[in-house]
């Protein structure tokens, strides 16, 4: 970020799992410092006695009433709470800090980031819906009481038609994203510090970064496939019954390491785009910062796609139903493997639930990302110190070099 800079990446600081080897700031004399480590000459509060004599001494005042006469740790100190000069306190996250992070600056800055969400969700599924009536093949129906080579064939056409209607929307789902991504990662950058942005500001900001960002999801994307193709292309390419055994052998490996790589490379985009890193070096960055943490951002990242898949259901669902309703379509097409022509009400009604759902999912996962990507450099760069200078905290304006 041009004015906020914590965001540039560490020159010595480590990044590997190491304690990062970074001075804080000189103490205040009354104890109340930033970082809430009390020097053994001060006291904290509630603490009558040095650390180094915690049951008194010569001249030593008498211990707090209710404190137990002299029994507590020696070394007790209590540290006050972190700074907060935004949505998130200026120490490592919790699971429900960068959830509650992520919503509450949604919040804040609803009008720039679920305003620039609603017009992209709006723009692409408009265009999802034109290209499902006018230019996409018809679902090819399938013969339930069909055996044999005959059940092969059409599944196999099936499958191939699917795969064609999915692929543009697919596409088009990505490139919203895309947008999303950057606009929300720049309302979360400002959110950490507490400052107010536009969505003029956030789109000047993020413009730059938007064609790497898109480069980088593509690596990714044809990374993904690749590991998928080798996975399952042998065993397909055998097209016997071991050769179906193999092919889903191949796959099950494909998935374990296609759930690697997405975690690995989670923090890629922020990285892109707060640090103005290239599209390589955000991999490496992310794979850099990730390390060590594997499980943990595994952990959060599916648990925050558990709830994108909740709120999708509990808002597409209805949708659907009142959709298919006003379309008079026969439900009993779907179980009797008809392909079901759908009408005007019906895209109509079940596009508008579909912007519902992008408009709220697509800024939250993209908050969730980027305050992981916050919380990993707090835990191993110490950027806690860098965001609170560059919110103007006082304590923290100190030019002490790093180590």
């Amino acid at each position: 970020m041009n004015d906020s800079p914590g965001w540039a990446p560490p020159g010595s600081a480590p990044s590997d799992g190491q304690k990062a080897g970074i001075p804080r700031p000189t103490e205040p004399q009354d104890g109340s410092g930033p970082t809430g480590q009390w020097s053994p000459e001060q006291p904290p509060p509630g603490q009558w006695s040095p650390p180094s004599s915690p049951t008194g001494g010569p001249g030593a005042p008498p211990p707090a009433p209710g404190w137990g006469g002299g029994s507590q740790r020696p070394g007790w100190s209590a540290k006050p709470p972190a700074a907060k000069p935004g949505v998130i306190p200026l120490r490592p996250l919790g699971l429900g800090e960068i959830l509650d992070g992520s919503v509450s600056a949604l919040r804040a800055h609803w009008r720039t980031a679920l305003g620039f969400s609603l017009a992209v969700s709006v723009v692409t599924q408009v265009a999802v819906i034109l290209m499902q009536r006018y230019l996409l093949p018809e679902p090819t129906a399938v013969n339930p009481n069909a055996t044999g080579t005959e059940a092969l064939r059409q599944a196999s056409e099936s499958a191939r038609t699917t795969l064609l209607s999915l692929a543009p929307a697919s596409l088009l789902t990505m490139i919203a994203t895309l947008f999303t991504a950057s606009i929300v990662t720049v309302v979360i950058s400002r959110s950490v510090l507490g400052r107010p942005v536009t969505l003029s500001e956030a789109w000047a900001e993020a413009r730059p970064r938007v064609l790497p960002l898109m480069g980088l999801t593509l690596l990714v994307s044809l990374i993904i496939a690749t590991v998928m193709t080798i996975g399952v292309g042998p065993g397909l390419l055998m097209g016997s019954g071991a050769g179906a055994a193999l092919a889903l052998l191949g796959f099950t490996a494909a998935c374990v390491v296609i759930v690697w790589l997405q975690v690995t490379f989670a923090l890629a985009a922020p990285a892109l785009m707060l640090e103005r890193q290239g599209i390589i070096a955000a991999l490496r960055r992310s794979a850099k910062l990730v390390r060590g943490a594997w499980w943990r951002t595994f952990g959060i990242l599916a648990l925050t796609y558990l709830l994108v898949i909740l709120i999708g259901f509990f808002v597409s669902i209805p949708f659907g139903v009142v959709a298919v309703i006003a379309d008079g379509t026969d439900v009993s097409e779907f179980f009797e493997g008809g392909a079901a022509s759908f009408g005007w009400p019906f895209l109509i009604i079940s596009g508008i639930g579909e912007v519902i759902v992008s408009t709220l999912v697509y800024p939250f996962v993209a908050g969730v990302m980027a305050l992981l990507y916050v919380d990993q450099r707090i835990r191993r760069e110490a950027l806690d110190l860098d965001l609170a200078r560059a919110a103007g905290l006082p304590g923290y304006d100190t030019d002490a070099p790093r180590s």
